[in-house]
């Protein structure tokens, strides 16, 4: 991340799990990423985290250290309940993906030159033109599906490089979506990437989204499981809960180590020194 965006983040942000993530309201939210968008150097990677990712993170330490330089947005119920539970208080607002890009492409008024990488060919393909209905000043332009050789990245690298883009949407599925862009996108690729779990599979309308009357009630992760239960059975019958189980866990070990360590919370430097703490409360 860029230096002006890390200063802004770091200005406004609450930590959960010792992760840094942004407690920024609807419309700032906005506001900033369009302006990051406009800085000519240097690049914000924005991810959008969930109680599910996050638990990914916990175990999988090259993914929290990547998550940590990313710009993190919370989503969903989950995270709410985290920052209830350590810091008093909910998250702003509910900035998950599947709404705030379309919002986002929206609100950016400058014309953007904008990649799609990610889901399969069809899917990505009608992503693409429903996105180009929905902001038709900016222009689409699909690099690849999302089943490309991963070992051999170099024809989708190159048409990233040919396309002059703005701004990259990678849609690939966590963490894989965030190690790849780490590993194989350069700064002068894109000003702005966006990692965006299943948002094509949405927008492009191959999975359905919850009713409003759902997604206002913060239960679509039911409407989800109802439609694909094989698929998500595990994620939200026992993640559900050992999520909940870590973020007490957290809590304590938390208020213990504010309370009973003041010369190690001082003097403690890196990211990896967080994340054996967790471990430990684990």
């Amino acid at each position: 991340m860029n230096l002006i965006a890390n200063f802004a983040v770091l200005a406004s942000r609450r930590t959960i799990f010792d992760l840094p993530v942004c407690d920024l309201g609807w419309d700032d939210a906005l506001v900033f990423i369009n302006e990051l968008a406009s800085i000519p150097v240097g690049q914000t990677v924005v991810c959008f985290v969930n109680a599910h990712n996050m638990l990914t993170a916990l175990r999988d330490d090259e993914y929290y250290q990547l998550m940590s330089h990313n710009l993190v947005l919370p989503d969903g119920i989950g995270l709410n309940i985290a920052s209830q539970v350590t810091h008093g208080s909910p998250f702003p607002a509910n900035l998950n993906g599947t709404d705030f890009v379309p919002a986002l492409l929206t609100f950016m008024e400058t014309p953007r030159r904008i990649g799609l990488i990610g889901g399969a060919r069809p899917v990505v393909e009608k992503a693409a033109e429903n996105f180009s209905r929905h902001a038709p000043w900016h222009e689409f332009v699909v690099i690849s599906d999302g089943f490309f050789d991963k070992a051999n990245p170099e024809p989708v690298i190159a048409e990233v490089e040919r396309q002059k883009l703005d701004i990259l949407i990678v849609g690939m599925g966590t963490p894989l979506q965030e190690k790849w862009v780490h590993q194989n996108i350069r700064a002068d690729h894109a000003r702005l990437v966006l990692t965006v779990g299943a948002l094509f599979d949405f927008v492009s309308g191959a999975v359905p989204r919850a009713p409003k009357t759902v997604r206002m009630m913060r239960l679509e992760w039911a409407y989800r499981l109802v439609q694909e239960p094989a698929r998500l059975w595990r994620r939200y019958i026992i993640g559900i809960p050992v999520f909940l189980f870590r973020v007490l866990q957290y809590r304590f070990s938390r208020r213990a180590r504010i309370l009973g360590q003041p010369d190690e919370r001082i003097h403690a430097s890196g990211e990896q020194k967080r994340i054996e703490q967790i471990k430990k409360a684990g």
